[in-house]
């Protein structure tokens, strides 16, 4: 006869901090199921934890400290390439995946002074700032960048190649900011 709030204030009364001690005292003093004092448990101990900023741009993580200098120089590039064609966007630790059906290419600070791009293509030109990676590397080509004028006619002729070798729409395909 209590609400979940009710219950997840009992288990927070409680003073016990780990999970399979909640569980058993719920167990204990409500007579509880196993699996519902654990689902009780679990969902008492994410509602009590502090809430992180549900806003923050995953990008802000990626160009802390000594790499935020390097921030203005992706989001020029992340413009150019969003220009190619629709693609979902998706941040990872270190990096963002850039995809179609596939991952075409891939962003994120190689040094603090270096932005990466890596490139999934089956063959393109040779070029001297082009670096050809070993196979199964997650991109067969990458580009590092230390200024905007390196974001030119030939740089985005490589993304392009890369993001028609990606596939066509997935019907979840959109652009997206990053």
């Amino acid at each position: 006869g209590k609400t979940l709030a009710q219950l997840c204030k009992l288990v927070a009364a409680s003073g016990l901090a780990k999970v399979g001690e909640q569980r058993s005292h719920l167990m204990q003093t409500l007579g509880l199921s196993y699996g519902d004092a654990n689902a009780l448990a679990l969902h008492a101990s994410k509602a009590a934890a502090p809430a992180g900023p549900t806003d923050a741009n995953p990008l802000d993580a990626i160009y802390a400290g000594n790499k935020a200098g390097l921030r203005a120089l992706h989001d020029a590039l992340s413009a150019a390439i969003d220009k190619v064609g629709p693609h979902e966007k998706a941040a990872k630790k270190s990096y963002v995946s850039l995809r179609r059906k596939k991952q075409f290419a891939m962003l994120g600070p190689a040094t603090q002074t270096a932005l990466e791009l890596g490139l999934n293509a089956k063959q393109l030109p040779h070029a001297a700032r082009l670096k050809t990676m070993p196979p199964a590397s997650m991109c067969t080509y990458t580009v590092r960048l230390t200024s905007m004028d390196e974001i030119d006619a030939e740089l985005l002729g490589w993304v392009r190649t890369a993001y028609q070798s990606a596939g066509g729409p997935t019907g979840r395909e959109r652009a997206c900011s990053g």
